[in-house]
């Protein structure tokens, strides 16, 4: 099992990344990779880029540099338990891709099933929001049984976040039920590296390892076959 597209990844505009846009999508090329999402961190992050970076991306970044469809993104953070995200809809409509995702230092950790389950219901409505960015972490533990199948109904793709099993490994056992849940009621996930750094670009082998586990259809990923990735990006609106 391969990715063919890795869509969150961070570069030196997030200020806690290393790289570079085009040092990024260079090492893509070279893991032949055919798409490659740079998703740079919403205003709430410390460090996060202004939004002239995101606005004038679609200007200025090539839509394919070395053969890499480069598709401009942005990680959205949620700011509250009514799943708002730290980002207007004067970014979102110029993005073309968008994570919404929990972090401690842009959310208080309410350690409260309930608001998060709220949270991420709300989240799952959003006409914006095509990744529903690593969601396992121990903090903002969340009723997986309810959520899961809403993601699914708004055509969300869950991420299983190659990052997380160093950054939060205490959240894995949370990420097996996701992935179990997405199973059992068939809804795409996507396989992503959380890239801070040129070298970790297309890096997915432990979430694989995850996936190889539990036996998940391959099927259902949405990012490891270029006919179905591209589908979901026609599907999406997104030019491929």
């Amino acid at each position: 099992m391969k990715i063919i597209a890795d869509m969150h990844c961070h570069t030196i505009a997030s200020t806690h990344a290393y790289s570079t846009i085009e040092e990024m999508v260079n090492e893509a090329s070279k893991k032949g990779l055919y798409a490659i999402g740079i998703t740079d961190h919403g205003k709430a992050m410390p460090g996060a880029p202004g939004k002239w970076y995101f606005e004038n991306m679609g200007l200025v970044v090539p839509d394919v540099l070395n053969k890499v469809r480069v598709i401009k993104g942005i990680e959205a953070n949620i700011i509250d338990y009514e799943g708002n995200l730290d980002t207007n809809g004067e970014i979102l409509n110029r993005v073309e891709w968008v994570i919404a995702s929990m972090h401690e230092v842009t959310l208080k950790p309410s350690f409260d099933i309930e608001a998060c389950t709220n949270a991420w219901l709300n989240v799952a409505k959003n006409p914006y929001v095509n990744v529903i960015g690593h969601s396992g972490a121990a903090e903002f533990e969340f009723d997986y049984e309810k959520v899961i199948p809403e993601f699914g109904h708004g055509g969300k793709l869950v991420e299983i976040n190659n990052k997380s099993f160093k950054a939060r490994s205490e959240g894995i056992k949370n990420c097996k039920k996701i992935a179990n849940l997405c199973k059992k009621h068939s809804v795409h996930i996507i396989l992503n590296s959380d890239s801070h750094f040129s070298s970790q670009v297309g890096v997915v082998d432990e979430a694989i390892n995850l996936l190889k586990e539990i036996e998940f259809p391959e099927e259902l990923i949405i990012n490891i076959n270029k006919e179905r990735f591209s589908k979901y990006l026609t599907e999406a609106g997104i030019k491929i």
